[in-house]
């Protein structure tokens, strides 16, 4: 009899790391197009940019290394599309580059590769760019009007007072902001996929935006309570990073318990910062620092095994 002898995981299934990255992509279309059709060609531009230079960065660490290609997965392309999608489409190319290559090597390569980096590469590269160029990051101007910024919803709420733009237009894309974060009808939606696919469990969204609307609704800083909570859920990033942040596989917790308090911390935390932070938005360093909370939450929040207690002893 032949024995083959092999490291875990011993039983698979049928999912692949490329199904899954391409499943993503599939699913941050729609945000993408509605990105496009608001901001014009130039919102694919950037995330053009951004793709192009996360997957050169990979394939070059790979050479330079002398290891595997692992462009071949896609993750790095779904990590310079959502780099590119809390971006704005008036940053400047050069920068979503500097972004992208930040994100691949230092992030992502440098901890390990796929798998074992701490933090999402995409945020991380973000919080590195909001660091060292503020200005390109955070400065929208009015589509089609060169020369002329527009302030974003989230910007009236730190006055406080509510958006000029209704609930609906939010809903739908109708406002300023970031490439992918205007439209969450096109981010529900693409959840919704990911969902089915069964790329993502909903345990994550739901505490998050669950966790939000709970704190805005209870501590509304202007207008009708109800009315202020709405805004806060579709205003800047909190539908994006509930939904295609936060439920990044290396950096969320694997236990379903440690995935609700991960949930709920990220929504606390985007309230605080967007309450009492500098600027508006709050879900860069509200995952971010969640992401660093992670492995304490495998550790406490993970089952105990059968005919055991503490310790491991055998009852």
């Amino acid at each position: 009899m032949n024995l083959t002898v092999a490291s875990s995981p011993h039983i698979r299934g049928n999912f692949r790391t490329n199904r899954i990255m391409l499943d993503v992509v599939l699913a941050l279309l729609p945000a993408l197009a509605v990105g496009a059709w608001k901001f014009g060609p130039r919102a694919l531009l950037v995330a053009l940019v951004c793709i192009v230079f996360a997957v050169g960065t990979e394939w070059l660490y790979s050479v330079l290394t002398k290891t595997r290609n692992t462009t071949p997965d896609i993750s790095a392309a779904v990590t310079g599309l959502l780099l590119a999608m809390t971006l704005p489409s008036t940053v400047p190319l050069w920068q979503g580059a500097v972004g992208s290559v930040f994100a691949i090597w230092v992030v992502k390569t440098l901890c390990g590769g796929l798998g074992q980096n701490v933090f999402n590469p995409a945020l991380a590269a973000r919080a590195f760019l909001l660091l060292i160029y503020p200005v390109g990051v955070t400065r929208y101007f009015v589509p089609g009007v060169d020369g002329v910024s527009a302030a974003t919803p989230l910007h009236h709420m730190v006055m406080p007072s509510l958006p000029e733009e209704s609930l609906l237009d939010m809903f739908l894309g109708n406002c300023p902001g970031s490439i992918g974060e205007i439209s969450a009808l096109a981010l529900l939606a693409g959840g919704g996929c990911l969902v089915w696919r069964k790329v993502i469990s909903p345990r994550i969204p739901l505490a998050y935006l669950g966790t939000v609307a709970v704190l805005t609704l209870l501590f509304s800083k202007a207008g009708n309570p109800l009315l202020w909570m709405g805004y806060s859920l579709l205003s800047g990033g909190v539908m994006l990073g509930a939904i295609f942040m936060a439920t990044d596989y290396a950096s969320s917790p694997v236990t379903a318990r440690g995935q609700l308090i991960y949930g709920i911390g990220c929504g606390a935390l985007t309230v605080l910062f967007r309450y009492y932070g500098l600027y508006p938005e709050g879900v860069t360093y509200a995952i971010l620092l969640m992401d660093a909370c992670v492995w304490t939450l495998d550790r406490y929040t993970a089952p105990r095994r059968f005919g055991t207690k503490e310790g491991g002893a055998i009852k």
